[in-house]
């Protein structure tokens, strides 16, 4: 993989993005209701536009807490069949206790691997489905290939990116404020921006054999009842590079960039101290 003309080593990389959403994991369990509020409707518009209907066969990449399979597993119904993969084993475990709560156990599977090298049958699914995971593969060109490989003829493929960082300022704001505190640089590896143009995006997806791609855009809206939250939530749950940085500063240094990231929530809050932050999502949907 080369990012800037840097060769950035992939199986390192995809082993790092393991090993911090198994870590992560416990925070996004924590945090799945407040998630999930902001998300819903993204999980729910993929799957409108994926076309999947009762007895579907779908694919769900980088599935995370089971979003959006599970939402196209009340649309398959017991006839459909839904394959949900990601790279962490932790957060497949909440995904099945969530499928048993949700009663889709038999309907949905859960696999671990990535999109990248995973054996995927051929011109099986109906559908294939990916909220936010496509941003962090190393080599997407590979993925969205298996992802083509693995579709019927006609089938929809529909995915969900960040659009650029000012019209995502929950991830933009703390993830700036972290790397001026810490005085870190970007560091060069896959991100949650890293598909937000989208003409890139298009012709990503057009290289990969796909033909008539349409993009829309949709707001996401986080809420939180105060800044004091929305900085717990961050670090939480927060993303492999902010969880890398902070864990290598000292105890005082981390205090100083809570402190800053909570001063710096203030402007996305309401008289009542209750804190708002609208988001931009980008939806890309295509057929084989």
């Amino acid at each position: 993989m080369k990012i800037n003309n840097l060769t950035i080593d992939s199986k390192r990389w995809k082993e790092e993005v393991r090993n911090g959403y198994d870590n992560a994991a416990p925070g996004w369990h924590k945090w799945w209701k407040t998630i999930e509020t902001a998300t819903n409707s993204v999980s729910k518009r993929l799957v409108e536009l994926a076309e999947i209907k009762q007895g579907s066969k779908v694919l769900d990449i980088a599935t995370g807490l089971g979003e959006p399979a599970l939402t196209a597993g009340t649309h398959t119904g017991k006839t459909g069949k839904i394959l949900a993969i990601d790279i962490s084993s932790q957060m497949l475990s909440f995904a099945k206790e969530r499928s048993i709560e949700l009663g889709v156990q038999d309907v949905v599977e859960f696999k671990e691997g990535d999109v990248e090298t995973i054996d995927l049958p051929s011109s099986r699914f109906d559908a294939a489905l990916c909220r936010w995971g496509l941003m962090f593969l190393p080599n997407p060109k590979a993925g969205l290939s298996n992802i083509y490989y693995s579709l019927a003829k006609g089938a929809h493929f529909a995915a969900a990116v960040w659009a650029s960082p000012e019209k995502v300022p929950f991830i933009s704001m703390p993830m700036n404020i972290v790397l001026k505190e810490t005085s870190t640089p970007l560091p060069l590896t896959p991100g949650p921006f890293s598909m937000s143009d989208e003409n890139n995006l298009k012709k990503l997806f057009e290289e990969s054999g796909f033909i008539n791609p349409v993009i829309e855009r949709m707001k996401v809206v986080s809420n939180f009842d105060s800044t004091d939250e929305f900085t717990t939530f961050t670090i939480e749950h927060g993303g492999l590079t902010l969880r890398k940085i902070l864990a290598g500063q000292t105890i005082k240094k981390k205090e100083q960039v809570l402190r800053a990231i909570t001063k710096g929530t203030e402007k996305y809050a309401d008289s009542s101290g209750k804190v708002t932050f609208e988001n931009e999502a980008i939806l890309i949907v295509c057929r084989k």
